[in-house]
C-alpha cells in the first residue's frame, strides 16, 4: 500500500512581464523527455513581434556572398526537412543559486529554463548552398568567416534595433553540426475537433458511389479541406513562428527566434548580445573594472545537469495510536528507514554525450552511479548513433538515506568535463554557466513522515484506510516541498 503526496501544478512562474520571461515547475521538465510546447521556457528580449501574413514573409541572405537572394517560406520547405531532437538552454539557467552567493545581474531563472524539443526545417548548410556557399565552407570568396542571424523583433539594448547574434561559418554549413531554420516544434498535429467530425460524418453517411463521386468533383477542395485540419503544427509565436534559428549545444542566446536577415559577415557580430552580453568572468570581475573586449562570446554550454525530483519512501510505518506516538518518541529511528529515489536531466554542449552521473547522500564523500537514459527501451550510449547528441539525458537511482541529509549530484560528460563542486569559484557578474553540483536538502522528512502518519490514522478512523503499515511517498522538488496533496482527497482504491 502506498501514499503519494506529489507536485501536480504545472504552471509557469513569469520572471519579467515586459519583456515575457518565464519557466515552467521543476517538476514538469523531467515528466516528458522531449518537453511539451507549453512546458518549454520562455526567453524575450523585446516585445513577441506578430507575423500576420505568412505568403508575403521572407527572410534575406545577403552580405559577403556574390548573389544575395530571398527565401520565402515556400522556398524553405522546398529543401529537404530534417527532425533534430536538440536541448536549448539560456546561459542564465540557476541563475538565482548564484546570486545566493552574491548579487548578479539578469533574469532571476531557477532550474527550468531549458527544455528538449524535436525541430524540424531545413538545415542551414542546405540554405547557403543556395547562394554559393559550399558545404564545409569556412571563408566566402569575398572574406565572409560569421554568419550573422537577425531578428524581426526589437530590444532596448539595441537602442530599438532588433535582435542579433552570430556563429563561424565553418559550424554554419557542416551538414554533421544540424543548424537549422525550423518552422515546426515537436512535430504536433493540430486538428479541428469540428472539421473532423464533418469528414467522419460524411464518409460515414454517404455510400460508396456517392463518395466517389463526391470527391471527383471536389477533390481540390476536399485536399486543401484536409491538410488544413490535419497538418504539422508550426512554431508558436513564443518560440519564434513562423521561422527560427536552431544552433544544438549551444547557449540558447544564438538560436535566434523570428527571422528576418542573414548576413554573411568577415567579423563576429557586433550586436549588443555578441559584445556586450553572455560572456563569462572570473569573481575578481566587477561592474566597476569589467572589459567586455577581453572575453569571447559563450558559445558552447558546459556539462549541466540538474536533480529535478527526489521520492523519499517511507517504509513500515506504524499507525496505531497511543503505540505509535509512545514507540516514536522512544526512538523515531526504530519506526521507518527511508530509501529517495533521485531524479533528473543531464546534458553537454558541443554535441557531447554524458558519460556518467554520480549521486551522493553524505554532502560529496561517497557516491554512486546513478543510471541514464533518453528513450524508454533504448539502452543509452553516449556518442552512439543510437543517441540524440544534442539531447539531454535522464538520470535516476534508487539509495537509502537518512531521514534529514543533503543529496548531490554532478555529471561528467565523454570529454571527461566535470561539474565544478562549488558555485562560488565561478561566481561572476552575469550569472550565468551555473554549472556547480546541485544539492537537495531532505530534512524535511520528517515532519512530512509525522504528517502524512497523522491523516492516514484519521482515515483509517473514519473506515476509509485499515489501520496497519503503509509506505508514504513524499515528492521533494529540487530542495523544497512543491506541494502536498491532502490525503483526505484520496479514496481506498487511489492508494493500494
Amino acid at each position: 500500500m502506498e501514499i503519494e503526496l506529489s507536485c501536480n501544478s504545472y504552471a509557469f512562474e513569469s520572471l519579467t512581464v515586459e519583456p515575457f520571461n518565464a519557466e515552467p515547475p521543476r517538476s514538469a521538465l523531467i515528466s516528458s523527455y522531449v518537453t511539451p510546447v507549453d512546458f518549454f521556457y520562455k526567453r524575450n528580449h523585446g516585445p513577441i513581434p506578430i507575423v500576420d501574413d505568412i505568403e508575403s514573409y521572407y527572410v534575406s541572405i545577403c552580405g559577403l556572398i556574390e548573389n544575395s537572394k530571398d527565401l520565402f517560406m515556400r522556398d524553405i520547405r522546398m529543401l529537404r526537412k530534417y527532425n533534430i531532437t536538440a536541448t536549448l538552454q539560456c546561459a542564465g539557467n540557476r541563475r538565482t543559486a548564484m546570486s545566493n552567493v552574491r548579487t548578479v545581474k539578469g533574469v532571476g531563472w531557477d532550474v527550468s529554463a531549458i527544455g528538449n524539443a524535436v525541430w524540424s526545417g531545413a538545415k542551414l548548410a542546405d540554405v547557403l548552398e543556395l547562394v554559393g556557399i559550399p558545404n564545409l565552407t569556412s571563408v566566402t570568396r569575398s572574406g565572409g568567416k560569421h554568419v550573422e542571424f537577425v531578428s524581426i523583433d526589437k530590444c532596448k539594448e539595441e537602442n530599438g534595433g532588433p535582435y542579433k547574434a552570430s556563429i563561424p561559418l565553418s559550424q554554419a554549413t557542416n551538414p554533421e553540426a544540424d543548424v537549422l531554420l525550423a518552422y515546426e516544434m515537436n512535430g504536433e498535429a493540430q486538428y479541428s475537433v469540428v472539421a473532423l467530425f464533418l469528414v467522419v460524418w460524411a464518409t460515414s453517411c454517404l455510400n460508396p458511389v456517392e463518395l466517389t463521386s463526391w470527391l471527383t468533383l471536389n477533390s481540390n477542395a476536399y485536399s486543401k479541406f484536409f491538410l488544413s485540419i490535419i497538418m504539422p503544427k508550426p512554431l508558436n509565436r513564443d518560440h519564434g513562428y513562423p521561422l527560427r534559428v536552431v544552433v544544438p549545444g549551444v547557449i540558447g542566446a544564438r538560436s535566434v527566434k523570428w527571422l528576418d536577415t542573414i548576413n554573411i559577415l568577415a567579423e563576429e557580430c557586433q550586436g549588443f548580445f555578441m559584445q556586450k552580453d553572455y560572456k563569462m568572468f572570473p569573481p575578481s570581475v566587477n561592474w566597476d573594472n569589467i572589459n567586455w573586449k577581453s572575453r569571447r562570446p559563450l558559445m558552447d554550454f558546459p556539462v549541466q545537469h540538474n536533480t529535478e525530483t527526489c521520492w523519499l519512501t517511507v517504509r513500515n510505518l506504524l499507525t496505531r495510536g497511543r503505540e505509535c506516538d509512545e514507540a516514536w518518541k522512544a526512538d523515531p529511528q526504530l519506526l521507518y528507514n527511508l530509501q529517495a529515489k533521485v531524479s533528473g536531466y543531464a546534458v553537454s554542449g558541443g554535441g557531447r554525450g554524458i558519460e556518467r552521473v554520480d549521486i551522493s547522500v553524505d554532502g560529496g564523500k561517497n557516491w554512486v552511479e546513478a543510471s541514464r537514459y533518453q528513450k524508454t527501451g533504448i539502452p543509452y550510449i553516449a556518442d552512439h548513433m543510437s543517441s540524440d547528441k544534442w539531447a539531454w539525458v535522464f538520470f535516476e537511482v534508487i539509495i537509502d538515506i537518512p531521514h534529514s541529509t543533503q543529496i548531490v549530484a554532478k555529471a561528467v560528460d565523454t570529454a571527461a568535463n566535470v561539474q565544478p563542486e562549488s558555485v562560488e569559484t565561478i561566481w561572476n557578474l552575469r550569472g550565468v554557466l551555473n554549472t556547480s553540483w546541485h544539492r537537495v536538502q531532505v530534512r524535511e522528512a520528517l515532519c512530512l513522515i509525522r504528517c502524512a502518519k497523522r491523516k492516514r490514522r484519521l482515515l483509517a478512523k473514519q473506515k476509509l484506510l485499515p489501520f496497519g503499515k503503509v509506505s508514504v511517498v513524499i515528492l521533494l522538488c529540487g530542495g523544497g516541498i512543491a506541494s502536498i496533496i491532502s490525503l483526505t482527497n484520496l479514496n481506498h482504491t487511489e492508494i493500494m
